[in-house]
């Protein structure tokens, strides 16, 4: 077996592929390099083939989004670590090292992910993960270095080595052994969040995930989908939904639920009223489609409350980042009253 597997999952980025897969190659050492295609129509296939025919190939039949698109690419690659890389990251060198080194030295590290930067402003971390994923107590997720659109600059202040709620899927390295040990990711997710529902996963069962500042890489972000789209508040809104309800406790559930589904409705009036009315109707057709699966998400629940051996983390912000952000005025995530005592536990 391979130690190592680092994984790009393509769907129609042949200039992604033609932009940075020369560096991934140049700065990735005693790793194995594979190219998943997710059923691309633009000529990504001719591309690889003609121009990089020692870098492993696998064709998937169609193009099942994110979450399906991995599950079945990682089906057939055999490694300890994989490492899941978007086709529109600029790696750097020694990219690849602090991560896996990370997992070699503490078994109960299972995931982890570098310092992600913006590729266009190389001095600002990216939107997609930013220096790592926390979620708050009713499921909205949040960065350092990143609240909803409020970017940080990096000035080493994230440069350290720390436990994260979830580590972004732009670039996220995992043991293969526990992600299929826990099913991978969600397929009906396609993309958007899937990776938090499977970090929620690992940390349940008793695992943990982690930031490593030492690595870095620059992202583009908004390559498939733009950061603003009826198309994607739809996806966050509705994978949001389910993410909740499979990973609540039944405690949780009762009380926190109903007030995340009165928050999204205040989210949906506010996209009609002042924003995009395309987005408010993502939203309630979002909640539509969940009602609509609700006998699926239910075994999904079961499922996910069997494997769960730990209830509360210390990683969930137990306060409203919507509160701090909207109402106190809080952009940083060092203004959180979460990040003084996160800091103290490191």
């Amino acid at each position: 077996m391979v130690q190592t597997a680092v994984v790009i999952l393509n769907y129609n980025g042949v200039g992604f592929l033609e932009k940075f897969l020369p560096g991934v190659i140049r700065h990735t050492h005693d790793a194995r390099i594979i190219v998943a295609d997710n059923a691309s129509t633009d000529n990504s296939v001719e591309f690889l083939t003609e121009n990089y025919p020692d870098v492993e190939l696998i064709r998937l039949p169609r193009n099942n989004g994110y979450s399906q698109g991995y599950n079945e690419a990682l089906q057939q690659v055999e490694a300890k670590y994989y490492v899941l890389l978007n086709s529109d990251i600029e790696v750097t060198e020694n990219w690849l090292n602090p991560l896996i080194r990370m997992m070699e030295e503490d078994e109960d590290t299972v995931a982890c992910q570098p310092k992600i930067l913006s590729y266009y402003q190389k001095d600002t971390f990216e939107y997609a993960g930013a220096a790592g994923g926390y979620i708050d107590w009713l499921g909205y997720p949040f960065c350092k270095g990143r609240l909803f659109l409020t970017l940080e600059k990096d000035l080493g202040q994230y440069d350290g080595i720390y436990p994260v709620f979830w580590a972004t899927g732009a670039c996220l390295a995992i043991r293969s052994d526990i992600f299929h040990e826990l099913n991978g990711f969600d397929p009906d997710f396609f993309a958007h969040m899937e990776e938090i529902d499977l970090c929620w996963r690992i940390e349940t069962y008793g695992k943990k995930v982690m930031y490593n500042g030492n690595s870095k890489v620059y992202h583009v972000g908004g390559g498939t989908l733009p950061k603003t789209s009826p198309r994607k508040t739809y996806l966050n809104f509705r994978n949001g939904l389910t993410l909740l309800y499979k990973n609540y406790t039944s405690p949780e559930l009762w009380t926190k639920f109903p007030v995340r589904l009165a928050l999204d409705m205040v989210a949906c009036i506010k996209f009609m009223l002042f924003d995009s009315f395309a987005d408010g109707m993502a939203v309630l057709r979002a909640h539509l489609h969940f009602w609509k699966g609700f006998g699926i998400n239910r075994a999904k629940r079961k499922s996910a409350q069997k494997i769960m051996r730990i209830h509360n983390l210390d990683t969930i912000y137990r306060g409203s980042v919507i509160w701090q952000y909207y109402v106190r005025g809080h952009r940083k995530f060092s203004d959180l009253p979460f990040a003084k005592r996160h800091a103290r536990d490191q």
